[in-house]
């Protein structure tokens, strides 16, 4: 049995610098094997700096709203300020559609583990509602029923794009993956997967790494609707370029917490 790579743990780690102003300075999580997003692509994708009372480090994150951003609980978890980029998928470029954004409040769900990371999901309020535009739009809705086991999704995520090479990708990568059954899953982690968790398949350099904490999971329905189907959450002590699954929060569960806390009706 291997290891689960805790993520509150691989943040402190590797993230436990002294607090930089520059956005180029924060290590995070990153895509392994991805392809770089084009401009209008995910158009819902947050890039999230958190400062807590002893580091920074990065996040990704979803817009679900005018108003609010859904993240990994992880990444809210002990935070007292965060610095928000909708609009773009260049960290280091200042796009005509990249704003900056204010918040005013954040929601850890009440029964998040970092021990185990159950019930990892958090959600971020934003001080002003946004205006929509071509480059920030937010997902289609939440998901209507549970997602199932062998579908094909995407996720995505400014971390980092190898094992030897450290710190944020300047552009957003994306990856496609499928979903396999839990007991698969813990086949690797053991019983710290939980129903409210979901693996994807660790094909080699595919997959999660450090950065890409808190990005969506998203399926594609014929409709074409954007749905948040999880919440990116750890990975394998292997390495990001293992076979290892990733794995994620599944929203579903969640979505009767999402709305009472936000008041949305998705």
């Amino acid at each position: 049995m291997k290891v689960l790579l805790l993520l509150f743990l691989c943040i402190s780690a590797l993230n436990a610098i002294p607090y930089k102003s520059s956005k180029n300075q924060f290590p995070g999580l990153r895509i392994i094997g991805g392809q770089t997003a084009h401009t209008l692509q995910f158009p819902y994708a947050a890039a999230i700096y958190v400062q807590t009372p002893t580091l920074k480090h990065f996040c990704s994150g979803t817009l679900l709203s005018r108003q609010w951003i859904l993240t990994a609980g992880q990444c809210v978890d002990g935070a007292i300020l965060f610095q928000i980029f909708l609009g773009s998928i260049s960290l280091k470029t200042n796009d005509p559609g990249q704003i900056e954004v204010a918040t005013s409040n954040f929601v850890l769900h009440p029964d998040y583990n970092p021990m185990t990371l159950e019930n990892d999901i958090g959600l971020i309020e934003l001080r002003m509602p946004i205006t929509f535009t071509d480059y920030i739009q937010p997902v289609d809705r939440l998901p209507l029923s549970a997602l199932p086991d062998y579908v094909t999704v995407s996720t995505f995520g400014w971390g980092q794009t190898s094992d030897d090479d450290a710190g944020l990708s300047n552009d957003l990568q994306w990856v496609n993956v499928v979903t396999i059954h839990n007991t698969e899953c813990k086949l690797t982690y053991g019983n710290q997967i939980t129903d409210k968790m979901v693996c994807v398949d660790g094909n080699y350099n595919e997959g999660l790494c450090y950065g890409d904490i808190g990005s969506s999971l998203i399926q594609y329905y014929s409709t074409g609707h954007a749905i948040p189907v999880g919440v990116a959450s750890f990975f394998s002590s292997n390495g990001c370029e293992s076979t290892d699954p990733s794995g994620f929060t599944r929203t579903y569960p969640y979505n009767d917490w999402i709305r009472n806390v936000t008041g949305l009706d998705l």
